[in-house]
């Protein structure tokens, strides 16, 4: 005889492992709303005091990736579907460069992301701040779409992992959101239902992180790559740095016009290696390319010769943009500032002292552009796609007193709390700090 709902819950509370029929209940009682909101919210309390076990985690994203549809692609493109996902940071644009860089490799990339929320940025934010272009795609889009340009980037459909959109909006207000098991059965039950061949993982860790903890960051990035290579993906994860934000933008439009610099060849130096380091070993993962370093140089090349600026072109205009807006946008002679939403005001602060720049703190910077309107604190919330920060400086810069080292975008009068957590975010020192040399920290799952 089956057990009850009560009694599963009691299982877990008691720290027991429950079988793959007990997680099987659990989610199709999510999903079907044949359990109470109380209910689920015990379940997943009991399941972050106790924890799961990588069978456990396994069997929920299974079930998680099946409460919906799944994606499904024409069969000569098995094995050359790819994605990347990232645990979202500051100034995070990577995937707009990494997706039609892979495309214009030869694969296939179709690429779901999400939106901001709090201090981390959103893709489909940023996407939308160039006029027209769609991230709502059917799923006959989405194959029309990688057949012509190879890659694509939208949001999540309703249908696709049901069970994860509902508990996550418990897991919210339950105060269980940040537990490794569930973090990890949310990220690859959505990665598992794209039906792809590999993956690549980039793990934050830093102030501007989901977790700020080096080591618990990376049991998540353990935890993820074996959950997803039990689901069947090649899958390897990068644990990256996060203490200061990625390139020098930050903001919805101003991370668009960053990324088109990148893929012009003239964009920040850790954006273009971050990107190329993360492409590099998905290839190499995936075994498109016989080494990781062989894996950068593609990467890289197809940034070179333009191929990949190319493909974010196309990919512009199968979504919805303007073919000339399109064109303009991604033409060198061209300012794409100029094609893309613009604030009202521009400030720019000063250093307070001579010396090297030893910090920029992601987190602060994250809260500035939050509270300059580019984020949101709910679901849903409208962003401001304008607003934002261009840091003026880097890690190891030699700065001097009043100069300049941050911009401020914005359409409202700065408040003192933007001004004082500000002054938080640079530290200077007289002593001579090393240049960021490589964001990445650790590599797991090769």
């Amino acid at each position: 005889m089956a057990a009850s709902f009560p009694e599963i819950i009691a299982k877990k509370r008691d720290g027991k492992e429950l079988n793959d029929e007990e997680i099987k209940s659990f989610v199709s009682g999510v999903t079907e709303s044949s359990l109470a909101e109380a209910q689920i919210g015990a379940m997943l309390m009991a399941i972050y005091i106790r924890g799961l076990c990588r069978r456990e985690i396994a069997s929920l994203t299974r079930e998680m990736t099946h409460s919906g549809t799944t994606l499904t692609w024409p069969s000569e493109w098995s094995g050359r579907l790819v994605d990347k996902h990232s645990t979202g940071g500051v100034g995070d644009k990577v995937s707009l460069v990494l997706a039609p860089a892979l495309a214009a490799f030869g694969l296939k990339v179709p690429m779901i992301s999400g939106r901001g929320l709090a201090h981390t940025g959103g893709t489909l934010d940023k996407l939308e701040a160039i006029p027209g272009f769609r991230v709502a795609l059917s799923a006959q889009e989405m194959v029309d779409i990688l057949s012509s340009v190879g890659c694509f980037i939208a949001g999540q459909t309703g249908d696709i992992c049901p069970a994860d959109r509902k508990t996550y909006a418990i897991r919210d207000v339950t105060a269980t959101v940040d537990d490794i098991g569930l973090v990890t059965a949310s990220i690859v039950s959505k990665k598992a239902a794209e039906n792809i061949d590999a993956l690549v993982l980039d793990v934050k860790t830093g102030s501007g992180a989901f977790f700020a903890d080096t080591e618990r960051a990376a049991r998540l990035a353990e935890s993820m790559v074996s959950c997803s290579q039990n689901l069947g993906t090649k899958t390897v994860a990068l644990l990256t740095d996060m203490d200061s934000p990625i390139g020098n933008m930050v903001g919805n439009a101003l991370e668009v016009v960053e990324s088109i610099w990148c893929l012009q060849g003239r964009g920040p130096r850790d954006l273009l290696d971050l990107t190329c380091s993360l492409g590099g070993h998905l290839l190499h993962a995936g075994g498109f390319v016989d080494s990781v370093t062989v894996g950068v140089e593609s990467v890289r090349n197809q940034i070179d010769n333009g191929q990949a600026l190319s493909k974010f072109r196309d990919m512009l205009k199968a979504q919805g943009v303007e073919r000339q807006l399109a064109d303009d946008i991604c033409d060198p002679g061209i300012d794409p500032r100029s094609r893309l939403p613009q604030s009202k005001h521009k400030t720019e602060f000063t250093c307070v002292s001579s010396g090297y720049v030893r910090r920029v703190d992601a987190m602060d910077i994250a809260v500035v552009s939050h509270k300059l309107g580019a984020g949101r604190n709910l679901p849903g919330e409208p962003v401001n796609l304008a607003v934002g920060l261009e840091l003026l400086v880097d890690i190891g810069d030699q700065v001097q007193t009043d100069q300049a080292w941050v911009r401020l975008y914005h359409d409202e009068p700065l408040s003192d709390h933007v001004t004082d957590r500000l002054k938080k975010a640079l530290e200077i020192s007289g002593e001579f700090v090393q240049r960021l040399v490589s964001r990445v920290q650790r590599v797991i799952g090769e």
